[in-house]
C-alpha cells in the first residue's frame, strides 16, 4: 500500500542519499555526503526554504521530492516548484511520482494563495519528460537558465 506524505526530520538520511544518488544517475554528479545532508536538514529547521514529500510503501520511504516556492507578482500568488525527485530504481512504473504529483496537486488546489506548479527537468532525461507530459505537466511555456557558482 502507498501512503504520500509530508517528510519528518528523522527522513533527512533517506532523503540526502536520494539526492546523492540522484545527481550521479542524472548529471553524473558526485555530491559531497555532509554538504548534501547540511542542505537538507537547513530545509526542515527553516521551513520557508521549502518542505520535502515522500511516499512509502508498505512503510518503506521509496521516493521524495521538495517543494520550494516562487513569489509571482504577476498572479500575487505563489507558485510551488517541485524540485529533487528521485523514486528509488526498483519502484519506478509503479505510479509513485504520479501520486507525489497528485499530492502536490492538491495542496495548490485547497490553498487559494497557490496559483500552480513547475518543475524543471534536465534536458536528457527523456523518461522524466514522458513521466511529466503523461501527467499533464507541459514544457512548452519556459526554458530554464542559470548560472552557478563552480
Amino acid at each position: 500500500m502507498m501512503q504520500i506524505r509530508l517528510a519528518i526530520e528523522e527522513d533527512r538520511y533517506l532523503i540526502s542519499n536520494f539526492q546523492i544518488k540522484m545527481a550521479k544517475e542524472t548529471e553524473d554528479l558526485d555530491l559531497e555526503e555532509v554538504t548534501i545532508l547540511n542542505g537538507v536538514s537547513s530545509v526542515f529547521h527553516h521551513p520557508h526554504k521549502g518542505k520535502y514529500i515522500v511516499a512509502e510503501m508498505d512503510g518503506i520511504v521509496v521516493a521524495s521530492t521538495m517543494l520550494t516556492y516562487e513569489w509571482s507578482d504577476w498572479r500575487n500568488s505563489l507558485v510551488l516548484w517541485i524540485q529533487s525527485v528521485y523514486v528509488l530504481p526498483e519502484y519506478r512504473g509503479n505510479g509513485i511520482f504520479k501520486a507525489i504529483y497528485n499530492y502536490v496537486k492538491n495542496i495548490a488546489l485547497e490553498d487559494k494563495n497557490v496559483s500552480g506548479i513547475r518543475l524543471y527537468v534536465d534536458k536528457s532525461n527523456g523518461n522524466a519528460m514522458e513521466v511529466y507530459k503523461a501527467i499533464g505537466m507541459n514544457g512548452e511555456h519556459y526554458k530554464v537558465f542559470e548560472w552557478m557558482k563552480e
